[in-house]
């Protein structure tokens, strides 16, 4: 069963890759990766576990006990659903970031941002808007940050090759950004919850500069290889109601659509709820506040500019890529895999530092939260040494789990939700970005070791 889930899971990757020469939607790759999986996991469980199997006995939904026949079924459910509210917990904060940034893309507000930019050069244009999603990444997420970024890049940039470029150098930037901060990535922020690394100023103090040193090197090298200059879209205004959007509409529905992503991580750490209802509440304040704003409009207006309006133009496509991978990951974690290669590294490697560096690269492969939870899982918080609270090994897990990632464009969820929006190609981004992506993972990683040495 497990052999038939990985073969799955490779030809899947392999579809998803190959997307132009097969002419095959990688949404569709994705979709039949994720419930292929499950159905072999499926068919091939045909007993519960000992450890949980008082569990399914003694929790019943209607407090009876369950027959035997019953026990697999309710286990697998139970198991599916597990993964699912995780999953779903994503792809509604997904679609959430993705609504908010096109309400206010509806409005123009991103003009406020791109008006300023006044450099057509290609080198300082990517060390503008790598600086900001670096920051940007930090105070939010890695995944929001791209969204909003991606938006911004589609005004300052005209040609499809050029923009790929500087998104998928954009994800590298938002990675490294997210992994210095206990917000910016879901892995850190896993670290930070269960107690390894609970103190915010040492995760900030240990990890910013191997961080930045991330984004640098790539920068550097473009410094002295990138030429030339970008050519801005034509901004046309076949809408008549568009031009009677005023600049109070516009700088209001701009400041609540930043103010409410600024917002998610505040609302998670104060209430403890999953950052999905973040969002969600400021999607509803912005919801809000577009129809009180349109009111008096004409329909049409309205229905351009509203949030109801907005929802229509979501690409659908790929939030389904998104469920499908995240499916695959999940029958991957369930089956066993991710956890016996955790274990495979730890008997077989043993070096803290090797180990970290090859859970990075393997989570430009499969999703950096299995992987990190099996970390959790196999080594205990010690008193001292480098497993200690704040320890050598949990501050170098951090970094690369988050940055690794990078090296293939599906290797991140803001690498993810960059290939889905703008349809980045998988060889594509291979060929032109994850050198750069490993040249700079080396590089902080080698910072990090001589900072700690």
């Amino acid at each position: 069963m497990e052999i038939a889930i990985i073969i799955v899971f490779i030809l899947g990757y392999l579809a998803i890759a190959l997307e132009h020469p097969l002419r095959l939607d990688k949404a569709a790759s994705a979709l039949l990766l994720g419930t292929v999986c499950w159905a072999i996991f499926v068919l091939g469980v045909d007993e519960v576990p000992q450890g949980i199997y008082h569990y399914f006995i003694d929790f019943a939904e209607d407090n009876t006990f369950l027959k035997e026949s019953e026990l697999v079924p309710s286990f697998l459910e139970s198991r599916l659903l597990h993964h699912l509210s995780e999953i779903a917990s994503i792809l509604f904060f997904l679609l959430g970031a993705m609504t908010i940034v096109e309400t206010v893309d509806a409005h123009g507000g991103f003009k406020l941002i791109t008006d300023r930019i006044k450099t057509d050069n290609k080198v300082k244009l990517i060390w503008i808007l790598s600086t900001l999603t670096f920051f940007f990444s930090a105070v939010l997420d890695n995944l929001t940050a791209t969204i909003v970024m991606i938006s911004l890049l589609r005004k300052l940039i005209r040609d499809r090759p050029t923009r790929w470029f500087f998104v998928g150098f954009l994800v590298i930037a938002a990675n490294a950004g997210g992994a210095w901060s206990p917000i910016g990535d879901v892995t850190t922020t896993m670290l930070w919850i269960k107690k390894q690394l609970p103190d915010t100023v040492e995760i900030v103090t240990h990890l910013f500069i191997p961080s930045t040193a991330a984004v640098v090197l790539p920068l550097l090298i473009l410094t002295f290889t990138m030429r030339g200059t970008i050519h801005r879209p034509i901004v046309k205004h076949d809408d008549e109601e568009d031009a009677k959007i005023t600049d109070g509409e516009r700088r209001t529905i701009f400041f609540v659509g930043i103010f409410g992503l600024l917002f998610v991580p505040l609302f998670k750490t104060v209430t403890h709820l999953p950052p999905f209802m973040g969002m969600m509440l400021s999607l509803g304040v912005m919801w809000a506040v577009t129809e009180v704003m349109h009111r008096n409009r004409s329909y049409n207006a309205r229905k351009k500019l509203a949030v109801i309006g907005v929802l229509k133009k979501i690409d659908s496509a790929s939030v389904l890529f998104f469920l499908g991978i995240l499916l695959g990951v999940a029958a991957l974690q369930e089956v066993g895999t991710l956890g016996n290669l955790a274990g495979y590294l730890d008997e077989t490697i043993g070096d803290i530092y090797v180990i970290n560096l090859s859970i990075g690269l393997l989570s430009a492969i499969v999703d950096n939260v299995p992987l990190v939870a099996a970390a959790q899982g196999m080594y205990p918080i010690a008193e001292t040494g480098v497993f200690a609270q704040n320890g050598t090994f949990w501050m170098f897990l951090a970094y690369c789990a988050g940055t690794g990632g990078s090296a293939l464009i599906i290797g991140s969820a803001a690498g993810v939700a960059a290939m889905g929006i703008e349809r980045i190609d998988f060889i594509w981004y291979m060929k032109h970005l994850s050198w750069l992506a490993l040249l700079g993972y080396v590089a902080g990683a080698t910072v990090f070791i001589l900072m700690g040495s």
